[in-house]
């Protein structure tokens, strides 16, 4: 356990198990993933406004992030000069990435386009750089977009089918934006989906009734759920909300997950 007077977020386990990388202060952090010593910054080169947007490579090289600039970069897991990977668009357009495909090609993010009203939709790139592909193309929010771990799925939350501002559920969809499925249909308002890597269980955020969009210090839980949405049960109740899970915290085990807890003093 790492208790700080920083705001912390978003933590990611690399896939040897051995790190945790988080954010905080606009800069990415690592420490050991058993608490035997203390944080330290990863070199982000000129990069140093990044937002809770983050993915670790399957392979565990390279870190792709979301910067305030509305950006995607990478930048090997050992710090360095990041690496562009993102388009320049014609119109408002900022991504915020978190999901790469199982064979660390493709990444998902989620981009917030056009003129008031803005939309957020889901596209995916190339990891190296290429065309943007769009999969959705709603007024409706989505976020979230996370691959399944044999790539066969992209899970997301949305307000495709609100029932009441800000009601977002879970989906899931293939990777070309075909064959959607609506996994939860409860009273609450529910984000960030994250499959472990064996592919048996879903752990997301679920926000109080009536909540709008993903807000920091909110009671919250985390639920897990069988990858056709069964099987649903309570894991944990806290004081969090945004910064909590936003990135796949799952060890490489699929027998823990991290995440960031912000109770009230």
């Amino acid at each position: 356990m790492l208790i700080s007077d920083q705001v912390i977020e978003a933590p990611n386990w690399t896939p040897d198990g051995q790190w945790l990388i988080f954010n905080a202060g606009g800069e990415l952090w690592r420490m050991p993933a058993d608490g035997s010593a203390e944080p330290d910054p990863i070199d982000t080169g000129s990069i140093r406004r990044l937002n809770n947007d983050h993915v670790l490579s399957p392979d565990g090289q390279t870190i792709y992030m979301s910067n305030n600039d509305g950006h995607l970069y990478a930048v090997p897991i050992a710090g360095g000069q990041p690496r562009k990977v993102s388009n320049t668009h014609s119109v408002y357009f900022r991504h915020y990435l978190h999901g790469i495909s199982p064979d660390g090609e493709t990444l998902c993010y989620v981009a917030v386009e056009g003129d008031e009203p803005r939309r957020a939709n889901i596209f995916t790139i190339p990891a190296d750089g290429g065309p943007d592909t769009r999969l959705s193309d709603i007024s409706e929010p989505n976020d979230g977009p996370e691959f399944s771990p044999d790539g066969e799925w992209i899970y997301f939350n949305s307000e495709r089918a609100v029932t009441e501002p800000g009601h977002a559920q879970i989906f899931r969809m293939r990777p070309d934006g075909t064959g959607i499925e609506q996994l939860t249909h409860d009273e609450r308002v529910n984000w960030f989906p994250h499959p472990s890597p064996d592919g048996e269980w879903i752990v997301y955020l679920s926000y109080p009734q009536g909540t709008l969009g993903h807000p920091a210090d909110r009671h919250v839980i985390l639920r897990r759920m069988r990858p056709d949405g069964s099987e649903m049960a309570d894991v944990a109740a806290f004081f969090g909300g945004q910064g909590t899970i936003n990135v796949n915290s799952w060890a490489p085990d699929s027998r823990r997950f991290a995440f960031v807890a912000y109770p009230v003093s």
